[in-house]
């Protein structure tokens, strides 16, 4: 049965995502109300755990962690009196919702329960076991979509629920590889990107794009694919500072590799090429693959030498001199520094973000001493005022020689 199919008398309790518990349309615990009460905690344990229970000393230990109190057994019958009444206060029907067996307390059976994460376990054995593909791939599917994101994630500090975060995750990520493969075998593209899309909603940035991706792409769907590479490098980059993964880039070069375009002729394709629409001023702004891919084939071109060229790396630093890596003023000022190396450099060298507070620009026919030159035109544009945080450089020509095949070693240039 699905969580939302809800029928009378059933205690609906959602433990994926967040905690609420729900009785006859009535909300019971969580919510908007406050989960850190013991009343919430202490029906998440037992509630979870209702199969095999929990031991005395263990639900006090959890309870009060370590907490000086004269007398424990007391404090914990306490708890559990005052849970008691409130439920019947809630409109639950009056049955002992606590019961104590040799020492080990259950939940009680007497009201019947539906627990997404219990129902989620339930969905991944039936899919394991079963030997019918139909079946298989509607178990994995229907298992996604039950789960609907970390396991009580305001819990995310204690112990025993972290574990079971990390349990149901990583079978919440074999549920979505295995559907996946089954879903390429039977060319369902329409699924697959549901179910991408789906995986990287409910658990984002765990790298689900390039599934969306595959699927788009598969379906002949290019310019899409292209779209979510540039929004997920995007995101990536504004909420963690990472770059894309070996796996969207791998996904992004197959883009490549498929697209096709209708025949045409040489002005019409040239046109499609070209970025001479674009009036912005300063250099090329392009996504880290665009970049590498530029890079490598001004290595190529200077093969044929006749030219310099140098790599510069920019990185936003505190009053100290230390990187700033993270803090609610590096996105303001890595977006000003990103403006002012742009503004900075000429229509002919590109950059690109590297990272929370980094740049990378492609200087092309330019000396050391214009490195120079570029530097102070960055800070002129990025300084404000007597602010501390500043620009660090970091320099480093790149040439071709056939008998080592390298780069020289990186100069360090001058601190903004």
């Amino acid at each position: 049965m699905r969580m939302t199919d809800a029928k009378e008398n059933v205690l609906y309790v959602r433990m994926l995502g967040g905690f609420s518990v729900q009785y006859n349309g009535r909300l019971i615990a969580g919510g908007s109300k406050a989960n850190g009460s013991q009343f919430a905690y202490l029906l998440q344990i037992l509630i979870h755990d209702r199969e095999k229970g929990v031991t005395r000393d263990r639900l006090e230990e959890l309870l009060f962690e370590d907490r000086e109190m004269s007398n424990l057994h007391h404090a914990l019958q306490s708890v559990i009196y005052n849970t008691k009444k409130k439920l019947t206060q809630l409109g639950l029907p009056p049955v002992n919702f606590i019961e104590q067996r040799k020492g080990v307390f259950y939940w009680t059976d007497e009201i019947e329960l539906v627990e997404d994460a219990t129902g989620f376990d339930t969905l991944c054995r039936q899919a394991e076991e079963s030997e019918d593909e139909d079946e298989k791939l509607a178990l994995y599917l229907e298992a996604c979509h039950w789960y609907t994101g970390e396991f009580l994630p305001m819990q995310a500090g204690v112990i025993w629920a972290a574990r079971e975060a990390r349990r149901y995750r990583e079978a919440f990520c074999l549920c979505v590889e295995r559907a996946a493969e089954l879903l390429r075998e039977r060319q369902d593209y329409f699924q697959l990107e549901e179910l991408g899309t789906y995986a990287a909603k409910v658990d984002p940035l765990a790298d689900w794009e390039p599934l969306t991706m595959e699927a788009l792409a598969s379906m002949g769907r290019y310019e899409e694919a292209r779209q979510l590479y540039e929004d997920t490098v995007a995101y990536y980059f504004n909420e963690q500072g990472l770059r894309p993964s070996k796996k969207l880039m791998a996904q992004f070069a197959r883009l490549g590799d498929e697209m096709m375009h209708r025949y045409g002729v040489l002005d019409q394709i040239q046109e499609d090429l070209s970025g001479r629409n674009d009036d912005h001023p300063g250099g090329y702004l392009c996504s880290y693959p665009v970049f590498q891919g530029i890079y490598r084939m001004v290595e190529r071109m200077l093969e044929r030498g006749g030219q310099s060229v140098y790599l510069m790396l920019c990185t936003v630093v505190d009053g100290k001199g230390n990187p700033m890596k993270d803090g609610p003023m590096l996105e303001e000022l890595s977006k000003r520094m990103g403006d002012a190396v742009r503004r900075s450099i000429r229509r002919g060298d590109a950059m690109t973000q590297y990272g929370k507070g980094q740049y990378l620009a492609l200087l092309v026919n330019t000396t050391r001493e214009n490195c120079a030159v570029i530097q102070k035109r960055i800070n002129a544009h990025f300084i404000i005022g007597r602010q501390r945080s500043s620009i660090q450089y970091y320099v480093n020509s790149v040439f071709w020689e056939p008998e080592l095949g390298q780069t020289d070693s990186g100069k360090r240039g001058k601190n903004a």
